[in-house]
């Protein structure tokens, strides 16, 4: 009820082209399976892939095939196959951290959250910050160049933000048996963010998911160089320790422990 089928085309294939990008690889086909009911419109069915097709074009995606079919409810299945780069076909992996890594994070993040708290609840917000929240929710932008980038730069270990960046940063911390500690005052939050919904900003950027940015590992040498030749904002959030593996710590600027409601989305719980 919230997303036009233009956005709803792109952000279905930018998730799913992101899980390509957070490993430093190029997307290279989709597949694309619809179930729609029977009276679903042409011209919405056109609008989704138009959007579909815009992203795809711009990261150099082939939409390969897929299927259709007629379904009670609409439901949008997509696959997309990518590869390495280059002839040594290096990939970030999420259990390559290190104790002593630094932890970063690409771009803003919370946006995307903040923006279905918008759109859920119908706030009324300036025209400035409606377009900022609508444009990270709808149409998230996958981050493949800067995965390329990540790697060039001596990466190793990364992850896409999809279901909260500390469930996420779990992802990497059991895969490679360390913990994470994580300063809350560094997170990189859009100022106009903050200024709409305060601290519940910080939960946002903590757990509400859906930002597609990229948060990644690494010694503080190769994430000064990413930050030199990547265009988006790179933030340092944290860092990787070997003590209190698989979880994730969180402090404030006095070095108090801070609490949180919940981590992120989980799949297999309603």
């Amino acid at each position: 009820d919230m997303i036009p089928w233009k956005e709803l085309g792109w952000k279905s294939l930018a998730v799913n082209i992101s899980d390509i990008a957070a490993m430093g690889g190029l997307p290279r086909y989709a597949l694309i399976a619809l179930a729609l009911p029977g009276d679903t419109s042409t011209e919405n069915i056109t609008e989704f892939y138009v959007g579909l097709a815009e992203l795809a074009e711009q990261t150099g995606t082939a939409i390969a095939g897929g299927d259709i079919s007629r379904a009670p409810l609409t439901s949008i299945t997509i696959t997309v196959l990518g590869t390495a780069r280059g002839k040594d076909a290096r990939i970030l992996t999420r259990f390559s951290a290190q104790p002593g890594d630094s932890i970063a994070v690409t771009g803003y993040i919370g946006s995307a959250a903040a923006g279905m708290q918008m759109l859920t609840n119908g706030l009324n917000l300036d025209a400035e910050v409606t377009a900022i929240l609508s444009h990270a929710f709808l149409k998230p932008q996958p981050r493949v160049t800067e995965g390329g980038l990540l790697i060039e730069s001596g990466i190793r270990t990364a992850i896409d933000i999809s279901d909260g960046l500390v469930s996420d940063l779990k992802h990497i911390c059991r895969a490679s048996g360390v913990g994470a500690r994580i300063d809350v005052e560094r997170l990189p939050v859009h100022p106009l963010v903050m200024a709409s919904f305060g601290k519940k900003a910080l939960e946002m950027a903590l757990a509400g998911g859906e930002d597609y940015e990229l948060l990644f590992t690494g010694t503080p040498a190769a994430i000064d160089k990413v930050k030199r030749v990547v265009s988006c904002p790179v933030t340092v959030i944290g860092k990787i320790t070997a003590e209190n593996k698989s979880e994730v710590s969180l402090f404030d600027e006095t070095g108090k422990t801070v609490d949180l409601s919940r981590e992120g989305w989980n799949h297999f719980k309603v």
